[in-house]
């Protein structure tokens, strides 16, 4: 029998600092997250960030809370509700970090006699601390609670026309009616050395301004070329002028280079230089979440207009658009009848 597990990266369960760092302690120790040795790692979460961040990211997700808990949580339970009505499949919930966890995902599918599973990370593009991460977690829990399933995973969609038309008619459709002079596409940050560790061919990626556009092996692991691949496939499908967008890189951490250029330093140069309405989006993210609606969402737009802008116009993400949960529906389809999904 079939099944589905959707994953996304997780949540606190409350809002409250206790609940906060559990969940921090959980996400900031994974390697592939921090990828220092473990002793040092241990000494930079348990040491330092444990005992100042927690507060800090209370006071954030108490800004962005919904009555009915975390939007995340909330977003990506309404597109499996949705799917539901369209799918006959078995789907199933799984957060990398927190709960519901990936574990007792899988054990809800298992006792639904589901012996194997197509396991949908909800990211567009391949990073080591978001894809490979849950793919790493969940083939260890495989082993060790679930050997019957078999696992086949839905491939990065970065570049699907599908998701590019989704993405993009999602973008026409906030912007409609709305005065902007200029597109930001906003992706989560990550250290650099994160893409030259994903290099499969351990040369191609030198974030150089050229290996993104030079074809590459190296390209189906890179989140830099898979980000700026979307941009650029969304600002074809709206016939977007060159000087019309940018692509930045949001939520860095710590002092090592993070992908430039920064989404920070860019909305406030933007509006420093004389953009009064500008637009923003965050393709790295299916569901809005910490980071889209309050990095983004208030800090960002509370920037752009202290820095002389007039109007910063967020567009959401793609969420449990009906268009999206069609769209995840048939790449479930083309699996259970195929064994395959197109990309």
């Amino acid at each position: 029998m079939k099944g589905v597990l959707l994953v996304n990266l997780g949540s606190p369960d409350s809002p409250n600092p206790k609940d906060v760092k559990v969940y921090l302690e959980e996400f900031l120790m994974d390697e592939r997250v921090i990828d220092l040795p473990s002793f040092l790692r241990t000494i930079l979460v348990k040491g330092i960030i444990l005992n100042t961040r927690p507060k800090k990211s209370a006071k954030a997700y108490q800004k962005i809370w919904w009555e009915e808990g975390s939007p995340l949580i909330v977003l990506s339970k309404r597109l499996i509700q949705k799917m539901e009505s369209q799918v006959q499949l078995p789907l199933a919930l799984g957060m990398r970090y927190g709960n519901p966890s990936i574990q007792s995902g899988l054990q809800e599918l298992a006792d639904k006699g589901v012996t194997e599973v197509l396991l949908v990370p909800l990211y567009p593009q391949f990073a080591m601390a978001t894809t490979e991460t849950i793919l790493v977690l969940a083939e260890n829990l495989r082993k060790a609670h679930f050997p019957q399933i078999e696992f086949t995973t839905l491939p990065s969609f970065y570049n699907h026309p599908d998701y590019v038309k989704v993405l993009s008619q999602s973008i026409q459709e906030s912007l409609q009616g709305k005065e902007w002079e200029h597109l930001l596409f906003s992706y989560h940050g990550v250290p650099e050395r994160h893409i030259r560790k994903s290099d499969v061919t351990r040369s191609h990626c030198k974030i150089d301004g050229r290996c993104c556009q030079t074809n590459s092996p190296a390209h189906a692991y890179c989140y830099r070329h898979q980000c700026f691949e979307t941009t650029r496939l969304v600002a074809e499908y709206l016939e977007l002028k060159p000087d019309q967008y940018t692509t930045t890189f949001q939520s860095r951490l710590g002092l090592d280079p993070w992908l430039q250029p920064y989404t920070d330093k860019t909305v406030a140069k933007m509006a420093k230089n004389g953009t009064k309405n500008m637009a923003i989006v965050t393709p790295a993210f299916v569901s809005d979440c910490l980071e889209t609606l309050e990095e983004i969402g208030m800090e960002a737009v509370e920037d752009f207009e202290e820095k002389g802008g007039d109007h910063l116009h967020v567009i959401p993400c793609i969420n449990d658009r009906a268009d999206w949960v069609k769209v995840m529906s048939r790449w479930v389809d083309e699996w259970a009848t195929s064994q395959a999904v197109s990309a």
